[in-house]
């Protein structure tokens, strides 16, 4: 199916998307049937959500969910409160969570959902009738057989909590397995919030081994202060990286003799004051601190940070995408030139799906683990997901994108032609 046919998934993100599966479907000399079926959201839900604002007055958000493919299982992913969330960039993180969990060899497929909102701007009560809203329209297609959601840019583990509840509520029992990213309480699991930003930190260090570049002697540059930045940063300081520049979406500070992370974080949190306000290091533009002199760059915002205008000015020996499609082709090809390391998002930001997929499997099973069993399940499955990525890419004489993309695919169109075509 042509993008022209579905004109709401004509946006940047998609056709990135689209234009690297195309690129690996081509290089696997993937079926023609199966790289046309793959193209395309399985199914694709807009719903509007009318919401009795504090003031009295009624306002209407746009939401959505996308399933990209189910061949493997219950399709899985985040979702996404911000105000440049639309149907096209919310399918496109739907089709790399697909690639994702099959990379990982998680029985999942890939989903993902997302309110065009401002989360910052909403009170709190507003904040959960918007999402008893969205969770109730989009109950009929999730469930813990079905889609299960989890938190992403703007939503959190209350969000979870919420949209477990109201879920619950339409079955009449409480269902913790809707959702993971939840509270302990209802029955999240340790080492959750932190995944993505450990994952990071793992698969950067298995690059770190493969280079042979010592710990010590490593520099990071991490673009985005959220969730998987923060935490990103402060693993990267605990194990000893010397952590040069951070930055939040306004801008951030660099200092080439590192920077104090767990003082940052906790005027951060405390205080509220923001990255580049603070007196560590020098001032720095987003642009900026991906072409600061750096071992390992990490990109943990959003979407096409690296593209043919900078690539040729970045710096790093290592290129870890914590975001998702923060390098266009173009850039690729220019990174590669120049040698650098990238390892690719459906590889490096995987760590926060696996978890998820602990923390489903713990709610099935009603057995919860131990915080240390989740650290190393995690490290054991990134190292052999790395490992084997790595081995393709060096064999087949590719880029660790591509070889990480062939992976995943590959392991998709195994289960379609498994199952076949219904009817």
């Amino acid at each position: 199916m042509s993008l022209s046919v579905i004109p709401e998934l004509d946006q940047p993100e998609f056709r990135l998307a689209v234009a690297q599966f195309d690129q690996a479907a081509k290089a696997m000399h993937l079926d023609p049937n199966l790289h046309e079926r793959l193209k395309s959201p399985q199914r694709s839900l807009s719903v509007s959500l009318p919401v009795r604002m504090d003031d009295g007055n009624v306002k209407v958000f746009m939401g959505y969910r996308v399933q990209h493919d189910s061949a493997r299982g219950p399709s899985k992913g985040g979702i996404r409160y911000h105000q440049d969330v639309n149907l096209g960039e919310v399918a496109a993180l739907a089709m790399w969570m697909t690639w994702k969990t099959a990379l990982a060899g998680l029985p999942f497929g890939g989903a993902k959902g997302g309110i065009t909102v401002h989360a910052a701007d909403l009170s709190l009560g507003e904040l959960e009738r918007l999402t008893r809203r969205y969770a109730a329209e989009i109950f009929p297609i999730i469930g813990p057989d079905k889609d299960i959601p989890a938190p992403d840019i703007g939503t959190n583990a209350q969000v979870m909590a919420w949209l477990m509840d109201t879920y619950s509520q339409q079955v009449g029992y409480a269902v913790p397995g809707v959702v993971t990213g939840k509270p302990l309480s209802i029955g999240g699991s340790l080492g959750r919030e932190e995944a993505t930003g450990r994952g990071v930190v793992d698969v950067t260090l298995e690059a770190l081994k493969h280079l042979k570049i010592n710990l010590a002697d490593t520099s990071v540059a991490i673009q985005g202060f959220g969730n998987v930045g923060a935490h990103t940063a402060h693993i990267m300081s605990q194990i000893g990286a010397k952590v040069v520049a951070i930055s939040d979406h306004i801008g951030g500070i660099y200092n080439p003799k590192g920077l104090d992370i767990p003082e940052i974080i906790r005027i951060h949190k405390e205080e509220g004051q923001r990255i580049h306000t603070m007196k560590f290091g020098d001032k720095v533009t987003n642009e900026e601190l991906l072409t600061v002199n750096c071992t390992v760059l990490i990109p943990a915002a959003v979407a096409e940070q690296i593209t043919i205008k900078n690539a040729d000015r970045l710096l790093c020996r290592i290129l870890t995408e914590g975001a998702n499609g923060p390098t266009t082709l173009e850039a690729d090809q220019i990174l590669e030139e120049k040698g650098i390391f990238t390892i690719p998002d459906i590889l490096a930001n995987s760590g926060g799906v696996i978890v998820s997929y602990f923390e489903w499997v713990q709610d099935v099973q009603r057995f919860f683990w131990k915080d240390m069993d989740i650290r190393d399940r995690l490290k054991d499955i990134l190292a052999s997901a790395f490992q084997r990525t790595l081995s393709f890419s060096q064999t087949q004489k590719t880029n660790m994108r591509m070889a990480a993309l062939i992976n995943g695919i590959d392991r998709v169109a195994q289960a379609h032609l498994a199952r076949g075509l219904y009817p």
